[in-house]
Parts: structure tokens; C-alpha cells; sequence
């Protein structure tokens, strides 16, 4: 046998055995132990089962996870072994192991999160209702299912809840009515069809058990947990450097991060600024800020008003070859699920890769609650401004997250249709309400009425970056000890433009998501990779081959894209 046959059959052994121990891994522990991600990706096999927090199910999936870590990591990932795709997929496997180790063995989520118990019950439902891929019987099935398993659910939280941090048993005790809500009426609701008296009868039962529950667990939240919940929320340098590099395959250090994330919030400060004088010569920036926040719909229009963008839109994207859409499908306006909206003002859901019961996608945007006061719809419709509706309709929908959703069935492999970066998924979001009015929409005749408008919505898209901005400095900045809470709203409110409303949701969010700087991080490295592959082409490139070329890669970390694209792994920032 000749060496070059050696070496090809060596290789063929080498994708087979990744192929074989990602596949066992995909199945037999990222599913199995995050049933509810199954469902949401169409493997309906797992829509009887309930996540897990119990101390053996933990013990068994850090075994478990140690194991494939040492297989995947035995397997060579040179390219005479393994295909470039394939090493990306194994780069990705590994790295999601990794996270999930860290966040069982340091930062310790289940120790610490109230809400992920409760939400958890939630989301499992929902993920279940939410679309009509089956018939409402065999749904009703899997809810109940899932419904049985809830009383042992919250046993575990009171059993793991050590010390946890007061921010986070306060939003838990702040999702918490409208979860029972939930329950109590939407979740009957959507199988109100459903004609068998004994399955009836038996969802009946299980369903109200766990709104017993949860209106017993909210009750130990307040007068027992929340008076001893004095843990820290923050998890440290050396788990921030770690979850970036596990998540995000970025290794950049942490002290660098922060000047490349402060330069980006100074120059779109400095761009903001000088468009509000030109709109406003005799006005400070924050008036004019104070103006284009009152330019909004009434909260009754919201979801109309986002809407009304999804046509422009589409005819830009077509009519200038920005990016191939692969379909005519609009996503569908909802109000966010109750349980989400006290983190979340707008937000994308599609359905899974391997869904093929219902492929309804839908645009959740959150409504201001009915119990705030007129000043505080005011200044919480700020938000929903002229130009951020703009901007939130690039981000979510077109040439967003939708558009990228539309791509996923051309992802290279299961791993990358299954597993996603959010560098990848929300910098390109992120990238998109820049590259969009870049390249000439929200001028007049394409979202906006006159030059003046056209000015306010680019005055949106730079309050969305400073956002963005923001959430780069805070996480950082909160979790590794250098700002409280209170200096993360004002930062946000002063040099994030944000309103305090806003301010106060977003910080909240940070203290258990520490790494949402992907969205400025991924943004600034897709836009260093478009300018490198542009040096590489020069007048042959293409915007919209360019855009292509990056979706049909799946949404892996942007280093696996620089390296298919680039034929390098070299660092998007330096």
C-alpha cells in the first residue's frame, strides 16, 4: 500500500470517527440533557422529557462531558486528518464542552439563578405550544409530560440555591406572575381543540400542580430566599476570559477588549453628536436624543409599526444585491412571551433546523406593562423610536436574524445547524443595521419620508451601537469587580444614550449575561473579515457574495469563517 493511500484512508478514518463521536455527543448529552433545545430544533423524540438540576444529573454530565471531551480532543485535527470543515466542527464541539464544564464546575448557574427553574418550566412548555407541528392530542401529551416532572424541578431549586445573588432573585420574582399567568391561561388556551375528556382531565390535573408550584415557589422566593440572598453575581476575570474563549474562540485580553470596546463607543458618540447638531444647531445632543425618542407609535401600534418595515425592506435588499434571500417568508409580529420580558424588548424566534411540522417564525416585541405609569410608557416607548424601529427590523428580520435563519438549511454539517456563536448570530445582526444604511436605505424614498428623517434614523442606528457599546464596557467592567449596578445604569444612561428604563433592564441582563459583547465584537471582527476578503479580491468583490459566502458557513465563531473564507485562522482583532 502506498503512503498516499495510507494517508487517505487515514483521513477517511479520522472524519468518520469525528463524524460518529460528534453525532453520539449531540444525541446522548447536549440533547438529552437540554431536552427543550430539542424540541425547539425539531427532534420531537425529546418533547416528553424536562431539564434536570438535580446534584447526580449535574455529577453525571460533568462525567460525561470530561469523556468526550478527552475522544474529540484524541482525534487530529490537522488537515491531512480531518476537512476544513470538519475541524471547524470539531473546534466548536470542544468548545461548547468546555463552556458547559465551566458553567456547571465555576460559575455554578444552578447554584445561583432562581429564574432558570422557573423559566425553565416555561420554556419547556412553550417550546411545545408555540407551534402546531403535530397534532394538539400528541402536543398535549408531551405537555403533560413535561408538567410531572415540574414538582421535582423546583425540590432541586430549593435544594441547590445556596446563596444567590439578590438581582437574581429579584427578576425571578418578577417574572414569576406573569409565568403563572402563563400557565394558568395560555397554556390551557392553546389546546382549547382538544376534545379526549380523560387526556383533558389528566392536563387538568398536571397543569394545575404546577401552578400550585410555582405560586409556592414564588412565595419561598419572597419570604425565604430573597432576605439571605446576598451571593455575588459577577464570575471573575479568569471565567470571562475563558467563556469568551470557549463561546467565541476570541483570546484577546480583557484590558484590550475594553480599549477596542471604548474606542467604538467614542466614535459613535463623536457621529452622533455631530449629526444632532446638524439637525439641531442650538440643541445639546441629549435634547435632541429627547426628540428623536419622542417620535414613536403608540404602544397600540407597535407591532404594526414594525410591520410596515418588512417591504421596504426585502426591495432594497433585492433591488441593491446585499445578501440572496432564499424566500419570500415573513416573520410574524407577536407580543414577547410573558416570561421573557422583563429581559428582553425584542427578539427573533424561529423554528429549529429539523423542524418540519410548522415553520412559522416569529418577531416578539415587548409591549410596555400595563402597570406603568404614563411617564414611565413614555419614557419606556423612547426605545421604540423612529430610527431604532428601523434598526430593531435590520436586526431581527431583514437582513438579520430572520434572513440568517433562512439560511441555516445550507449550514455545512449538523454540528454548525446545531450549535451557533453568538459573535456569529448577533453580530451579524448587529453589522447589518450599520452595513444597511451604509449601503443607502433610510433615505428619502427608502424609510424615510425627507432628508431630515433620514438623519433620525441614522441618529437610531448609532443609539442601538451605543447600546451595544455599553453592553461591551458594562460586562466586562461588572463582572470583574470595577462597577457596580448602579454605575452600570448611569453608564448606560450617559454614555449609552439610553433612557433609565432601558438602562435598568440592560444591566439587569449583564449580571447573568456577562458576555453580551458579542454583539459589538462580532459586528467589529465581520467588518475587519469583509475588509480583509475585499483587500484579497479587490475589484472583483462582491457585497452580496460576500454576505453569502458568510451565511452559507452556518453561524460558528467568526474565526472558522475568517479561515473558509480567508484560507486563515489569523485574529479579526488585534
Amino acid at each position: 500500500m502506498s503512503i498516499a493511500t495510507t494517508q487517505a484512508n487515514a483521513a477517511t478514518n479520522a472524519e468518520k470517527n469525528f463524524l460518529n463521536v460528534s453525532n453520539e455527543f449531540l444525541d446522548n448529552v447536549y440533547l438529552r440533557y437540554f431536552p427543550s433545545q430539542g424540541t425547539l430544533a425539531g427532534y420531537h423524540q425529546y418533547d416528553p422529557y424536562l431539564e434536570d438540576y438535580s446534584q447526580a444529573t449535574i455529577e453525571k454530565q460533568v462525567e460525561l462531558l470530561k469523556g468526550f471531551e478527552q475522544r474529540i480532543s484524541a482525534i487530529p485535527d490537522d488537515s491531512s486528518s480531518l476537512s476544513l470543515t470538519s475541524r471547524g466542527d470539531r473546534a466548536i464541539v470542544l468548545g461548547t464542552i468546555r463552556s458547559w464544564l465551566l458553567n456547571l464546575e465555576t460559575i455554578r448557574m444552578w447554584q445561583k439563578d432562581p429564574d432558570s427553574y422557573s423559566s425553565t418550566a416555561a420554556t419547556g412548555v412553550f417550546t411545545i405550544i408555540e407551534r402546531n407541528y403535530a397534532p394538539a392530542d400528541q402536543r398535549l401529551r408531551a405537555v403533560i409530560a413535561r408538567e410531572k416532572q415540574m414538582p421535582a424541578l423546583f425540590k432541586e431549586a430549593r435544594t441547590n440555591l445556596k446563596n444567590p445573588p439578590h438581582v437574581y432573585t429579584e427578576i425571578a420574582i418578577e417574572q414569576l406572575p406573569g409565568i403563572i399567568n402563563f400557565f394558568q391561561k395560555d397554556v390551557p388556551g392553546a389546546f382549547s381543540e382538544v376534545k379526549d375528556p380523560e387526556l383533558k382531565e389528566e392536563f387538568i390535573q398536571a397543569n394545575s400542580a404546577v401552578i400550585e408550584e410555582l405560586r409556592e415557589y414564588l412565595a419561598w422566593l419572597k419570604t425565604d430566599l430573597l432576605p439571605r440572598a446576598n451571593g455575588d453575581f459577577r464570575i471573575g476575570a479568569d471565567a470571562f476570559a475563558k467563556k469568551l474563549v470557549y463561546d467565541e474562540m476570541v483570546d484577546t485580553p480583557l484590558d484590550r477588549l475594553l480599549e477596542i470596546g471604548r474606542a467604538d463607543l467614542k466614535k459613535n458618540q463623536a457621529q452622533f453628536n455631530e449629526i444632532a447638531k446638524e439637525l439641531e444647531p442650538q440643541k445639546d445632543s441629549r435634547e435632541v436624543l429627547e426628540e428623536l425618542g419622542s417620535d414613536h407609535p403608540a404602544p397600540d401600534q407597535l407591532l404594526n409599526s414594525f410591520r410596515d418595515t418588512f417591504a421596504s425592506l426585502q426591495s432594497f435588499i433585492r433591488a441593491h444585491r446585499i445578501v440572496t434571500l432564499p424566500s419570500d417568508q415573513q416573520p410574524i409580529l407577536q407580543e414577547t412571551p410573558p416570561f421573557m420580558r422583563a429581559t428582553t424588548f425584542a427578539a427573533m424566534d424561529t423554528p429549529g433546523p429539523f423542524e418540519t411540522g410548522a415553520i412559522d417564525a416569529y418577531f416578539d416585541v415587548t409591549l410596555p406593562d400595563k402597570s406603568m405609569t404614563p411617564a414611565q410608557t413614555e419614557s419606556y416607548m423612547h426605545s421604540f423610536n423612529v430610527g431604532t424601529i428601523i434598526s430593531t427590523s435590520v436586526h431581527e428580520a431583514f437582513p438579520g436574524h430572520f434572513v440568517q435563519f433562512l439560511w441555516a438549511p445550507r449550514a455545512p454539517s449538523r454540528v454548525r445547524k446545531l450549535l451557533s456563536a453568538n459573535t456569529n448570530v448577533e453580530g451579524w445582526a448587529h453589522y447589518c443595521e450599520q452595513m444597511m444604511l451604509d449601503e443607502g436605505y433610510g433615505q428619502p424614498g427608502t424609510g424615510a419620508r425627507n432628508p431630515r428623517e433620514a438623519k433620525l434614523l441614522r441618529l437610531g442606528q448609532l443609539q442601538d451601537a451605543l447600546l451595544r457599546d455599553a453592553r461591551f464596557i458594562v460586562g466586562i467592567e461588572m463582572h470583574t469587580g470595577k462597577m457596580s449596578i448602579d454605575q452600570a445604569v448611569a453608564f448606560f444612561e450617559k454614555e449609552g444614550y439610553q433612557s433609565h428604563e432601558t438602562a435598568l433592564v440592560e444591566t439587569r441582563r449583564g449580571t447573568s449575561d456577562p458576555t453580551y459583547l458579542y454583539y459589538t465584537l462580532g459586528k467589529l471582527e465581520i467588518m475587519k473579515l469583509r475588509e480583509d476578503v475585499k483587500k484579497k479580491e479587490g475589484a472583483s468583490f462582491s457585497l452580496q457574495r460576500f454576505h453569502d459566502d458568510f451565511l452559507a458557513q452556518g453561524a460558528p465563531p467568526i474565526k472558522i469563517v475568517r479561515e473558509a473564507m480567508l484560507g486563515n485562522d489569523t485574529p479579526a482583532l488585534q
